[in-house]
């Protein structure tokens, strides 16, 4: 068994020339061959120089110019629109007259066919709808004069009976 603390011997060296003499001279005549082959082959080709000579002619030079101007484009102008008026609402309130005292009503209505508060496009909101950001928390009658409060429900701000 060998000690792991002594560090250990390093390989014998290679002797000299392992390989026989008659591969060895192989090797020098291939190469020596080789090396006369190229020499025989490129020295024809150098034997036939030909000298380059730079010899440059007058040409004549030819510019052509165009020259263009843009066609008139079409003439824009502008119109002046008056700005429109203000709007005027006028509201009137009245007092409510004892119509008659034995008949309550649990449901507010009021005049049907008014909204207070209208889409974009100037009709009344129905239960169901989906509310503008403006209306969260409103409350409007719709169409047929019946409280909605526009709430969250459903993940979404709709128009929901009160």
């Amino acid at each position: 068994m060998t000690s792991p603390y002594t560090t250990p011997m390093p390989p014998a060296p290679r002797p000299p020339d392992t390989r026989p003499l008659r591969r060895r001279k192989r090797v020098w005549l291939g190469g020596a061959g080789l090396f006369l082959a190229g020499a025989l082959i490129a020295a024809p080709a150098n034997d036939t120089k030909q000298s380059v000579e730079a010899k440059t002619k007058p040409a004549a030079t030819v510019t052509a110019t165009v020259t263009t101007t843009p066609a008139p484009g079409p003439t824009i102008t502008e119109t002046a629109t008056p700005e429109p008026a203000p709007t005027v609402t006028v509201t009137e309130t009245t007092t409510a007259e004892d119509k008659s005292a034995g008949l309550t009503d649990d449901t507010p209505q009021d005049d049907p066919g008014t909204c207070s508060t209208v889409s974009n496009s100037g009709n009344c909101y129905s239960a169901g709808q989906f509310c503008r950001k403006a209306d969260h928390g409103e409350t409007t009658t719709n169409a047929s004069g019946r409280r909605i409060t526009c709430t969250y429900s459903s993940n979404a701000w709709r128009w929901t009976y009160a």
